[in-house]
């Protein structure tokens, strides 16, 4: 199963989604997990805090999410280790990337950049050399 994405900071961007982690009864089960660490002392800390994971703000308790870091339907769980208090704003701005997503979208930003500095560097030598002949 293919799901296409898109948000305005994110290019159109598609996923393929293994149908053992969309099976509605797992993902039945990892939202009654979620439901039960939306309870705990562990989850309330955090939301008390005030802060989201991705964007740093600080925000009221109640205008926080509970974000799977890792998306259920990419093979994520309801674990302490993969869910974090995100903004609504940031939250629906991931949809279904992962950290790794990110990074990788980093990476190639960074060697794009790169790459222009180089080609804008080769330009500028270029443009010198004819200004002295």
């Amino acid at each position: 199963m293919a799901k296409k994405t898109k948000t305005p900071e994110r290019e159109e961007t598609f996923h393929i989604l293994d149908s053992a982690h969309t099976d509605p009864v797992r993902l039945k089960r990892e939202r009654e997990k979620a439901r039960a660490l939306r309870k705990t002392q562990w989850w309330l800390d955090r939301v008390n805090r005030g802060i989201c994971h991705h964007c740093g703000g600080k925000f009221p308790p109640e205008k926080l999410t509970m974000d799977h870091l890792i998306p259920l339907a990419r093979g994520g769980t309801s674990t302490q280790g993969n869910i974090v208090p995100s903004c609504k704003d940031c939250n629906s701005a991931k949809g279904l990337d992962t950290p790794v997503d990110d990074l990788f979208r980093q990476l190639e930003g960074e060697r794009q950049a790169r790459e222009a500095g180089v080609a804008g560097a080769a330009d500028a030598d270029g443009a010198d050399e004819g200004e002295d002949s």
